[in-house]
């Protein structure tokens, strides 16, 4: 059972740009490392989507996400080639003009060297006006931030340094804990029971995932929420489930 964060949580959202999430072509990891680094920080994720290297769907998606939660934060479309359209995009959604940022510039000039800034490395230094950098310590070309959208890097390591940089720039929240319980219980035999669970902890996120492993089915159990005791008396109360129906209740 989802419950909506309590109103001193800030949220989040992350856009993933980039036909080739969607063509399968790509795996995306961001969205699991921004997930775990901004719940460290009682940053509550909400919502995350998928959109093409589509001028018109990024500027859509960038303005319907960043009106509703307090931050945004983009993956993707910032390189050097022609479909890295994501900086253009943002600049449109602000109704700012995009234009080479000096700092950045010089950034990539000192990485690169005269000899080797060519034009499409140069581009990696244009962003939307009034926008803040966000620091690259892996090959630097820099993320940006302008108002409450972050855009960063799509590739893996550099969102991550840049989601470190930046993280001390957020607005914390309280902690958010969690616990998962998982046994070799079906999830449709602890249904009515986890109904009659969650809503004794209605400020709580109780969420149930199914499994199978080498032949057996199962159920994990996690529960989250930023009350730290009610979260461990909720995990008791779980694993007290479990055992219920016969099975033997298992931290993961």
């Amino acid at each position: 059972m989802a419950t909506m964060p309590a109103p001193e949580t800030p949220t989040a959202a992350v856009l993933i740009i980039g036909n080739e999430i969607l063509s399968g072509r790509t795996q995306d990891s961001n969205l699991n490392m921004i997930a775990k680094k901004l719940g460290a920080i009682g940053v509550r994720l909400c919502e995350a989507r998928v959109v093409p290297d589509v001028e018109n769907d990024i500027v859509a998606a960038v303005n319907d996400l960043r009106a509703r939660y307090t931050y945004v934060f983009t993956t993707g479309g910032i390189g050097p080639t022609h479909d890295d359209i994501t900086a253009a995009s943002v600049a449109k959604a602000f109704g700012v003009r995009l234009a080479e940022h000096p700092d950045a510039a010089a950034r990539l000039l000192a990485y690169y060297t005269k000899d080797n800034l060519n034009e499409a490395r140069r581009r990696m230094a244009q962003a939307p006006e009034g926008a803040a950098l966000i620091d690259n310590p892996i090959s630097a070309a820099p993320g940006f931030r302008i108002e409450n959208v972050h855009v960063l890097a799509g590739v893996p390591d550099i969102a991550a340094a840049m989601m470190d940089t930046i993280a001390a720039t957020l607005k914390h929240g309280p902690a958010i804990h969690s616990i998962a319980v998982s046994g070799a219980v079906a999830e449709s035999r602890l249904a009515d029971d986890l109904r009659i669970l969650a809503a004794r902890w209605p400020q709580l996120d109780i969420g149930s995932y199914p499994w199978f492993r080498q032949g057996h089915y199962g159920t994990a159990l996690v529960v989250r929420g930023t009350d730290q005791a009610a979260v461990a008396a909720a995990a008791e109360a779980v694993s007290a489930l479990i055992e219920k129906y016969g099975a033997t209740p298992a931290r993961e």
